[in-house]
């Protein structure tokens, strides 16, 4: 469970934190002083500090310092008056987290809160390599996989700037975590940005900070991700969907360490690490003039690739066993393992969504699940609907119901029975279903099944009980034939 200390002295603001977050996965502890607030910061170990300027004994900002002695990686949020922004600002810039005005705005105060969260958990929870029992592992002993943790491990400890190129869903934001976690500036602060979720217009903010009246709507000074960065990582996810407009600016501080705010020509000196990930063609942006060269090259100084899952589908079992056990914890369940037919499933199944797809897939199936086993039928109706495309699209390539088990014992397949009798099912059940004018009871007695074993048998083939869809399957019977 995940711990918020608010420290501030006005009741009705700790008891509103209190209803605004506290919850199942979160819980809020309050203190009235800064002495009372550093005692819980080392009793309770918090996620995220709320802290207030003004406060009984000292300003808020007189204890920044020392919660940022216990622990520089805790992200703390400093609430301000009016009058006191400018001090905010400082805070912010020594590396505070972030900064609201009072009164607090409900929907500013919750997406803030959320962000703080999430980068204590990128900078709390360590993705370590095989072999290390954490909360985040990169799992795989393919020859693939370990041949990109060792890259990761040659590279984490140098201070250069990493791209990491690889499909969505393949993990990249747990290489850049590794890479932060085994380096030199494990110690300081890790923020995160995603470059393709905040538009155009208020990335360059996001990014390097702007001057109050910059543009419409900047009421205030914004320091940005690089200067409130300084000395620790910047992961820049999707960066291949960076506005030309940003990359020069990009280059400028990678190549110098310093830029401006929006509206300031003040120079800002930073010094930070960038790691960049994508899922696009990179080469491919420069040659069309929509990625800039240069920016090209400094950011790949080190590329790392991470692979599709169908490249190492031997990691497969271990990556569904792995994330099977982190979510029986999660939700509180109790499956102690995958029906070998589920695990034969998972092998054939293309993984458009690699391993983010694997572990929504796993999830819905541990809920659909009943005993302690996960059986095929647990899985999402896709699979099923995959899985007996294919063997019709194999049956209607044969030429007879012998030619097409010649064909699997060549193949060398050791599941023949299942897979034999499926695909006749595939063909029967509609026919007599057609026979029957849909009618399950008839079809039951017909085919000599009770109805609930005729219903599992349908959905476990992908096949509906609808009478339109089922009208639809039988509606080119000679593609079988």
């Amino acid at each position: 469970m995940r711990t918020l200390l608010v420290i501030d002295d006005e009741e009705n603001v700790c008891y509103s934190f209190q209803r605004v977050f506290e919850g199942e996965q979160t819980r809020v502890v309050s203190a009235s002083t800064g002495a009372e607030g550093l005692a819980l910061v080392r009793e309770t170990d918090p996620d995220v500090i709320l802290l207030d300027v003004q406060l009984p004994d000292g300003s808020g900002l007189d204890f920044f310092p020392e919660i940022q002695q216990l622990n520089q990686k805790r992200p703390v949020i400093v609430i301000t008056a009016h009058g006191t922004t400018q001090t905010a600002i400082e805070a912010m810039k020594k590396g505070a987290f972030d900064y609201l005005v009072k009164p607090l705005d409900l929907e500013r105060l919750s997406i803030v809160v959320e962000r703080a969260f999430d980068a204590a958990r990128l900078m709390a929870v360590p993705a370590l390599l095989p072999d290390n029992q954490q909360t985040d592992q990169i799992i795989g002993r393919s020859l693939i996989m370990q041949e990109m943790c060792k890259s990761i491990g040659r590279i984490a400890s140098q201070d250069v700037n990493v791209l990491i190129l690889g499909e969505s869903g393949t993990g990249k934001e747990l290489v850049a975590r590794a890479l932060y976690h085994h380096s030199g500036r494990s110690e300081k602060t890790f923020l995160a940005i995603n470059c393709a979720a905040i538009p155009e217009n208020l990335l360059e903010s996001e990014l390097f900070g702007h001057e109050q009246g910059a543009f419409t709507g900047a009421t205030k000074r914004r320091i940005g991700k690089f200067e409130q960065c300084n000395g620790g990582t910047l992961f820049l996810d999707e960066i291949g969907d960076m506005p030309p407009s940003l990359q020069a600016k990009m280059l400028r501080v990678l190549q110098d360490q310093q830029f401006e705010r929006v509206g300031s020509n003040e120079t800002i000196k930073t010094q930070v690490r960038v790691i960049a990930a994508t899922n696009q063609d990179l080469e491919k942006l420069v040659q069309e003039g929509k990625f800039r060269k240069d920016l090209y090259f400094r950011l790949k100084v080190i590329t790392i690739r991470v692979p599709p899952l169908r490249d190492h589908l031997d990691d497969l079992a271990e990556l569904a066993h792995y994330f099977l056990f982190r979510y029986n914890r999660d939700l509180g369940l109790n499956l102690q393992a995958f029906a070998p037919e589920a695990l034969m499933q998972f092998q054939k199944y293309a993984w458009p969504g690699n391993v983010r797809e694997l572990q929504s897939t796993i999830k819905q199936a541990m809920l659909n699940a009943t005993g302690n086993v996960l059986l095929p039928e647990f899985l999402p109706e896709e699979f099923h609907k995959q899985a007996f495309s294919d063997l019709s699209s194999e049956v209607a390539a044969t030429e007879s119901l012998d030619s097409f088990i010649d064909k699997l014992l060549l193949r060398g397949e050791t599941d023949l029975y299942r897979m034999v009798m499926q695909s006749v099912e595939r063909t029967l059940l509609p026919l007599v279903l057609r026979h029957t004018h849909h009618h399950q009871a008839q079809a039951s007695e017909i085919l000599g099944l009770n109805r609930t074993t005729l219903r599992y048998k349908l959905k476990s083939l992908g096949l509906s009980v609808d009478k339109n869809l089922i009208e639809e399957q039988l509606a080119k019977p000679s593609e079988r034939e």
